[in-house]
């Protein structure tokens, strides 16, 4: 019994170390774990480069594997200190980023190349807000999240608009021009749209007739009023979802692996567990 009590006091401790940063050794363990991060990412893309390959292909390789074997290390503790590993950590939003920085590696000794994905490596860097303690970082995360899930539907209908006159634009364009001015499909006009709409103008078609331009000016223009509207959308939501923020730690529970817990918590909104 008091062998259980011991272990499960180290796991507590693990899992202070590993999820929070509100200690100096949870703090130092994160930053540690950034710096391999960035190293790591550093190291794949050096090695992209054909010359530095050539050179010194080993000392990468190995540098490489020794992040890799790090990182996976890292992944089985943080499934070993949660209860309920599958519900809490391995299928969230960290675990699923946690996992994929880690198989391009594993991948590499089947398929040749593929260890240039653990660029991906670097999407892990989204824990410098919770690590720093950076609080008004991690509550403007939570009200740019707030934001666009509030505003997911306006968002959608807004897309399907946009789509409705990529299309119509489109098809009208290959009416007017015709293959001649390289407007050979459908398809081909509503790449020219897009490109347009957006204000991106690569310029590999063109339209040549006069009421070809004509309609490319109102496409233009209507580009110019289309990037604004969603940017409203979500500055509106950001603004009510202001007005309810509140401070917030970066305690973990170690029970349900909720976070974004009031400064002032002692127990877990969701499970009552506690901090």
């Amino acid at each position: 019994m008091r062998d259980k009590s011991i272990k499960e006091s180290r796991r507590q401790q693990l899992h202070q170390i590993i999820f929070e940063a509100d200690t100096p050794t949870g703090k130092l363990f994160d930053i540690l774990l950034l710096i391999f991060i960035m190293l790591s990412v550093l190291t794949v893309m050096i090695d992209s480069v054909p010359n530095i390959h050539k050179t010194m292909p080993n000392v990468l390789v190995n540098l490489e594997w020794f992040f890799t074997i790090i990182f996976t290390i890292e992944y089985f503790l943080r499934i070993y200190t949660v209860s309920k590993p599958f519900k809490n950590y391995i299928f969230s939003f960290y675990g699923v980023i946690d996992l994929l920085a880690i198989l391009p590696s594993y991948l590499s000794i089947i398929i040749a190349g593929s260890q240039y994905l653990m660029v991906i490596r670097i999407f892990r860097m989204i824990r410098v807000f919770r690590i720093l303690k950076l609080g008004r970082f991690i509550g403007a995360t939570e009200l740019l999240k707030a934001s666009f899930i509030a505003s997911r539907h306006k968002i959608a209908v807004f897309l399907e608009v946009v789509l409705a006159v990529v299309f119509l634009m489109g098809s009208l364009m290959y009416l007017i021009e015709g293959p001649e001015s390289g407007f050979t499909s459908i398809p081909r006009g509503i790449y020219w749209a897009i490109v347009t709409l957006t204000t991106v103008g690569y310029g590999d078609i063109a339209p040549v007739t006069v009421l070809g331009q004509f309609v490319a000016s109102l496409v233009m223009i209507l580009g110019y009023a289309i990037i604004a509207v969603p940017t409203g959308i979500i500055t509106v939501e950001m603004q009510k979802a202001e007005a309810k923020r509140q401070q917030l730690n970066t305690q973990v529970c170690s029970n349900c692996y909720l976070d974004n817990h009031d400064d002032d918590a002692k127990f877990c909104r969701r499970c009552g567990s506690e901090l």
